[in-house]
């Protein structure tokens, strides 16, 4: 307040949620949550870029890299569950870090790993840090920046998948086949795992720079020695069950459309379309520039239209992009910008996943927020344990294509199903 100018006089917002636009500490809690989302979704997509250096080295079959795939993704459920209640615990700021040295140090120990099983124990290690951030970080963001444009900065968070699965096919479509040359192949992927510790390095900035949820403090302080656990109130409390198991359910829906498109896609673009690896990790980088701009622009649309209107709109978009890239890719293969455009489109239309921060947290109290949102979102990929075993027999019947496509009608049911939840666009959170 500038007094000498003669401003009226406001009282100090009692959380940082009420300011009227964001402060460096917001910014600092932003950088943060966005920067370990990036690495938290590069750590788990790297594999998927490394498959087959790593099939030709340690001579895995396909059954077996099903299995290291989903395992990972299957860890992220327990992952997601457990972090989530701690973080509801101990707090938001604290288990950000915990998670982001997890999953670290899991995608670093898979450069030692001598064959399927240790590959197994340290991708299960990755998947439960993995599991853990996102809902940490969404939380942050939810409870400290103001309703009205909580939307557009959750977005800004969730630009870090798309820019963190760029990075992974940079390494794996670039970095790997560079090192191949110098050191070979097998020492060429190892290398690539070794450089993942260094995201490890946040974990300092947060400690001594990054604040705390003032929501979940003042929750703390005014908590009930005797009120029951989150995980109580989540399953008993007939309002939280319900609109807990209908998010289970859109969460579920959206991520099988997510892991059936990306799964498989950089090997679908490999070996199905014919494509080096240099030209499919570029392809890959189409869609991360359609899902960057997806993400973003989610949370301008949702913070001006609501919610629901937004996320149908980009669940539709992303079903048009993978039926034209799978059903109709004979049809549009002859016109080069023309594929670019659908892979562009896929990417876009994933941006609905920004839905979720605002979503989950608006409708749920501070006691079981982190709880329920990190439950809700990494149950669902915990289930995509399935989706590898599922497009390998899929494809073995109807090719990679085939099998991918079928995240279309996953994308448009999710579609419709956010309607069966109620509209939260400015929804004021408190510490109650």
């Amino acid at each position: 307040m500038d007094r000498d100018r003669g401003a009226p006089d406001r009282p100090i917002p009692a959380f940082l949620n009420e300011h009227d636009r964001p402060t460096g500490r917001h910014y600092v809690i932003l950088a943060m949550s966005w920067a370990g989302w990036v690495f938290d979704f590069y750590d788990l997509m790297l594999f998927s870029f490394l498959l087959i250096p790593i099939k030709k080295t340690l001579g895995l079959s396909e059954a077996a890299l099903s299995l290291l795939l989903g395992a990972s993704l299957a860890a992220t459920a327990v992952g997601g569950i457990l972090f989530g209640w701690l973080a509801d615990r101990f707090g938001r700021k604290t288990v950000l870090s915990w998670t982001i040295l997890v999953y670290s140090l899991g995608t670093f120990a898979c450069g030692f790993a001598a064959g399927v099983w240790w590959l197994l124990a340290f991708r299960v290690l990755t998947g439960l840090g993995v599991g853990g951030e996102w809902a940490t970080g969404q939380t942050l963001v939810a409870e400290t920046f103001p309703a009205r444009m909580r939307a557009r900065f959750a977005a800004v968070m969730q630009t870090g998948a798309p820019l963190g699965i760029a990075l992974a096919s940079i390494v794996g479509g670039f970095v790997e086949p560079a090192l191949a040359g110098a050191l070979g192949e097998e020492r060429a992927w190892r290398a690539c795992f070794f450089l993942s510790l260094l995201p490890a390095l946040l974990v300092v900035v947060i400690r001594k720079y990054m604040p705390e949820s003032d929501i979940w403090l003042d929750r703390r302080r005014r908590r009930d020695p005797a009120e029951r656990g989150q995980l109580h109130d989540l399953l008993f409390t007939p309002w939280q069950r319900r609109l807990f198991l209908l998010g289970l359910v859109l969460a579920i829906t959206d991520m099988s459309a997510y892991w059936f498109t990306y799964t498989w896609l950089p090997k679908y673009l490999y070996d199905q379309l014919g494509l080096s690896m240099a030209k499919s990790g570029l392809w890959m980088l189409t869609t991360q520039a359609g899902g960057f701009l997806g993400y973003l622009s989610f949370g301008a649309i949702a913070d001006r239209l609501g919610r629901r209107v937004a996320y149908t709109g980009f669940s539709f978009v992303w079903a048009v992009g993978l039926l034209a890239i799978t059903w109709f890719w004979s049809a549009i293969a002859v016109w080069p910008w023309l594929t670019l455009a659908f892979m562009f489109l896929v990417g876009l239309g994933t941006g609905n996943f920004s839905g979720y921060g605002p979503i989950f947290s608006e409708i749920f109290p501070t006691k079981v927020r982190n709880t329920a949102m990190g439950a809700a979102f990494n149950l669902a990929r915990g289930v995509q344990f399935f989706t590898p075993f599922i497009i390998t027999g899929l494809a073995a019947r109807y090719g990679l294509g085939g099998g991918i496509s079928v995240a279309a009608l996953f994308a448009v049911f999710t579609g419709c199903w956010v309607w069966t939840l109620p509209e939260t666009r400015g929804t004021r959170i408190v510490s109650a």
